[in-house]
């Protein structure tokens, strides 16, 4: 069946201040569906189908603005200054000495304690191409914001294809060198409901990133003989309960950095992910070093999500192409500085499909 492509608009109500809340939907023509609020640039719901064709929302995400003005686990939310966490909340750029905004315990996480989830974008652009709808929206961090450097001018594009890929296209500029690393943070359950244990994961990438007790980088390990080897494709509940210090640093699941082996520039497929009751497959394509595993271990049913459903430990997955977390502390990770004249590029794109 053929859709007309359409992006259609709706109130989602207002933030404390008053500032009014959009909510766009993005519809392609073979009916898919993404809908995205301007607060925090937050991808709400998406729907795909399943073998038989029939569409299922596969990300968590809430019924109002007030449940995302709540909730802490970045649900859907676009993720800046800096994805990830920062040691101590400082790091040292042209031998000047930055101090950031510590929400993780000892260090910053995912931007400090207001980060890109938690501003209202700017809508530029909302319009139909040949390969289906777009949203374009954009942010302006100013100097000092949570402790950066800077004025960041962030530009990002969704487009909902019609080969049924979502791919969110950042640009950023700035006046004074600085660091930045931006990703999505969408948990995924392709089978639209229950838990992601028996999603099958597989990635090439041969590497991982050892964390210490505060999921700060400690090491570069190699994935044979652990838990983190994804390169013949495995049930995530296969190896999640293994007695390791690794999982049990990270909750009792992953929260974990796997390297993607890049040999050029340009998109990979960093992951793929398959739902076998339902014949949902996601990959994941991206054009960065990293990419963050989570299985949701912090969920613990204190968050009501549609359908009045809790979402519990293990209810989703995030799947977050990024550089390395700690990376400007890091001189031996791929650098994630960004000086003016120029421009920081990065692309991420979710591609569904069935088997």
């Amino acid at each position: 069946m053929r859709f007309a492509a359409l992006i259609l608009r709706a109130p989602f109500g207002r933030l404390p201040s008053g500032a009014p809340v959009a909510l766009y939907t993005l519809t392609n023509r073979r009916g898919m569906q993404a809908r995205i609020a301007t607060y925090g640039a937050t991808l709400v719901s998406l729907s795909a189908p399943d073998r038989h064709g029939r569409f299922a929302d596969v990300v968590l995400g809430l019924d109002t603005l007030e449940g995302y003005l709540r909730q802490s686990a970045y649900l859907g939310a676009v993720i800046g200054r800096y994805a990830n966490r920062i040691a101590g909340g400082r790091f040292t750029l042209d031998g000047r000495s930055y101090a950031l905004q510590c929400n993780d315990g000892p260090n910053a996480l995912h931007g400090g304690k207001v980060g890109f989830d938690r501003v209202l974008w700017e809508v530029l652009r909302a319009c139909e191409s040949p390969a289906g709808p777009e949203l374009t929206l954009q942010y302006l961090s100013r100097d000092g914001e949570e402790g950066f450097p800077g004025n960041l001018e962030v530009r990002l594009t969704y487009s909902l294809t019609d080969d049924n890929s979502l791919i969110l296209a950042f640009e950023g500029t700035t006046d004074k060198p600085t660091v930045m690393n931006l990703t999505a943070h969408s948990y995924f359950n392709l089978g639209g409901h229950g838990n992601i244990l028996g999603h099958v994961l597989q990635s090439d990438a041969q590497r991982f990133i050892a964390v210490g007790p505060t999921l700060l980088p400690v090491a570069i390990h190699s994935v044979a003989a652990t838990p983190f080897d994804f390169r013949t494709p495995t049930a995530l509940g296969a190896r999640i309960g293994t007695d390791t210090e690794q999982l049990r640093l990270a909750h009792g699941g992953y929260d974990h950095n796997l390297i993607l082996e890049r040999t050029a520039p340009g998109l990979t497929v960093a992951a793929s992910v398959c739902e076998p009751d339902s014949g949902r497959v996601l990959e994941v394509l991206s054009d960065q070093p990293g990419l963050q595993l989570y299985t949701g271990n912090l969920l613990d049913g204190s968050i009501t999500g549609r359908g009045a459903r809790k979402y519990t430990r293990h209810s989703a997955l995030c799947l977050e192409p990024q550089h390395f977390p700690d990376s400007p502390n890091h001189a031996d990770f791929p650098s994630t500085e960004l000086r003016p004249g120029q421009v920081y590029h990065s692309t991420i794109v979710y591609r569904f499909g069935i088997r």
